[in-house]
């Protein structure tokens, strides 16, 4: 199937991905806590089923769409993105028919569900553990135990707990790297934990795939993770140390549309709207993707021969470490991507390596 490609297409291989799922599984089994995986990564029906098939029950996204998609076949979603109030309509919607965990971080917010809503609803309070990027700090318990005891005066809403996601990992070079966070982040939700969730129902919820990837024992503290990317993984997780590059499930194969032997480099038909500009720092040289031959199995080849060094629009240019004797226009080049939750949401399909088409939701 590889050598009929005439476009830039996304490769999935099953055996891969399920093997990945598989070992979170087992973590997840080992140390008594939920499992409930993002699929903001694959967004996909069919490829939620391969979780199901595993026995994952509750599922995590990033936006109302994708909750309303992923609710065709599954019940009890968690929201991972604080509440838009604009989209009430939709929220109560889905509550006409599913579990929906939703997320906040005020008390206005809370207080306007409340209003608005007409079904009831879980709510888990957004925390920041270092990260920066959204939830109310951590450390700061007055503000935390405000929006406990206005929930507590709630007819419609149930604070079901707290969610954190310690995204600062995904800047780490190492395993030390996302081991350091995670612990320094652990010592806060240890406190934390000590301080308001003692003796309670309250569950904490932590997601974030570096440190699921390296983490094998959890602290009694937590409840509940949540990774998305290592479904596949990509490369900027394999230069984290999250992965090997024999875990990464999906390829990008473009045929070659012109080459520069003067200057060791081909172009590609691939390019930002099928890569995204999302790239990694090797050698201080610019990366959007490392670069393979591509013959019947683009699996068994683990030796790069160039990187993908710029992109545009359509338009991608690879830079070989010593271009192949006997490359011409019309050859295809395997690509591992920098950032597959990019990737995939611009390709809106997988071709697997048995050649079935996979849809994905759709904008």
């Amino acid at each position: 199937m590889i050598n009929k490609i005439v476009k830039p297409t996304l490769v999935l291989n099953k055996k891969i991905a399920l093997n990945n799922i598989k070992k979170q599984i087992q973590i997840s089994r080992k140390n008594n806590i939920i499992l409930r995986p993002h699929f903001k990564t694959h967004q996909s029906l069919e490829i939620g089923t391969w979780f199901k098939s595993l026995g994952i029950k509750k599922i995590t996204v990033s936006s109302l769409k994708m909750a309303e998609y992923f609710s065709a076949q599954w019940d009890d979603i968690t929201l991972a993105f604080p509440v838009n109030i604009r989209e009430i309509k939709t929220i109560n919607t889905l509550l006409s028919s599913i579990t929906l965990n939703l997320l906040l971080e005020s008390v206005f917010v809370l207080k306007f569900l409340e209003k608005n809503l007409t079904n009831k609803a879980n709510v888990l309070l957004k925390l920041d553990a270092g990260y920066g990027r959204s939830g109310i700090n951590i450390e700061n318990l007055e503000e935390v135990n405000k929006i406990i005891e206005h929930s507590k005066k709630m007819k419609n809403l149930t604070l079901a707990g707290f969610l954190i996601h310690n995204g600062h990992t995904y800047s780490s070079r190492s395993i030390d790297d996302i081991l350091s966070i995670h612990s320094k982040s652990m010592k806060k939700i240890n406190f934390f934990h000590q301080k308001i969730v003692d003796n309670s129902n309250y569950v904490i919820s932590i997601g974030d795939t570096p440190s699921c990837s390296v983490i094998n024992n959890y602290e009694k503290t937590i409840h509940e993770i949540r990774p998305g990317n290592l479904v596949f993984y990509d490369l900027a997780q394999w230069q984290i140390g999250s992965c090997k590059i024999e875990d990464i499930a999906i390829r990008m194969v473009c045929p070659v549309v012109s080459i520069h032997s003067d200057r060791n480099e081909a172009v590609i038909y691939g390019g930002a709207i099928h890569f995204s500009k999302d790239f990694i720092k090797i050698n201080k040289n610019k990366v959007f993707g490392y670069v393979y031959s591509s013959g019947s199995d683009i699996w068994s080849d683990n030796k790069s021969i160039g990187y993908l060094k710029l992109v545009s629009q359509e338009h991608g240019i690879v830079k070989f470490y010593k271009i192949p004797e006997r490359l011409h226009e019309g050859n295809l080049l395997s690509i591992i991507p920098v950032h597959s939750c990019l990737n995939a949401n611009l390709m809106k399909k997988y071709l697997t390596d048995d050649g079935k088409i996979i849809e994905m939701m759709k904008d």
